[in-house]
């Protein structure tokens, strides 16, 4: 299960396109004689930077759920964590994973996708309520996509608990299989390499270009 935000993907996309046709347009001179002068280089690495930022904010954000466990990569930082160190995931405002860290304290981890802020978290569950009763009286309050992301990665997380003879998540069980290994399972949270350089390059770039011209 890959959840990603489909309008911020479509923005990034768009300015990736807008990004290389002017950047093409300066390299080559589609619309008038190219100029390499310093101001258009710091307006080609302007666009790099806003590149960046599609990559970081728009792309790379998702929430993926696999047999093994659940990432959560937000536009600078990527959390993995098997089910065994899941401790609760909750979909209020965001999707809230809370998890045994790297150093066994619990950590606890918003994911950047479906981030809803409380106003329109009420508004979803008004909706919920008009709509409850032609739906039998399923209860359908605070229905926001985060919820409903969280729903479906609680159910993939009791999928994989250990199960009782009746079949149900066991608690006790899942201790006792994690207290018969050997090393604990833990969650893992790390930078994203690629992220970060995406911003800082083209940061550090403009930085040397406004020196440059100032001494210029």
């Amino acid at each position: 299960m890959t959840i990603r935000s489909t309008g911020g993907r479509i923005a990034a996309y768009a300015w990736l396109v807008f990004a290389a046709l002017n950047i093409a347009d300066l390299v080559f001179g589609i619309t008038g004689d190219a100029d390499y002068s310093l101001m258009t280089l710091g307006i080609g690495v302007v666009l790099l930077l806003g590149c960046g930022i599609a990559y970081a904010v728009g792309l790379r954000p998702a929430i993926v759920g696999d047999d093994d466990g659940v990432t959560v990569r937000n536009p600078l930082r990527e959390v993995r964590v098997p089910w065994g160190a899941v401790r609760g995931i909750q979909g209020g405002n965001a999707v809230a994973v809370r998890f045994t860290g790297p150093d066994g304290t619990e950590l606890e981890t918003r994911a950047w996708v479906h981030q809803t802020s409380p106003r329109a978290q009420a508004k979803a569950e008004a909706r919920a309520r008009k709509q409850e009763s032609k739906t039998a009286g399923l209860d359908l309050r605070g229905r926001t996509p985060a919820a409903f992301a969280a729903q479906r990665l609680n159910e993939i997380l009791d999928r994989q608990r250990p199960k009782t003879r009746s079949g149900a998540p066991d608690k006790a069980a899942a201790a006792k299989a994690e207290s018969g290994k050997k090393e604990p399972v833990r969650g893992t949270v790390r930078w994203s390499v690629p992220a970060v350089a995406s911003l800082a390059v083209p940061a550090a770039v403009l930085v040397v270009l406004a020196i440059v011209g100032a001494v210029t």
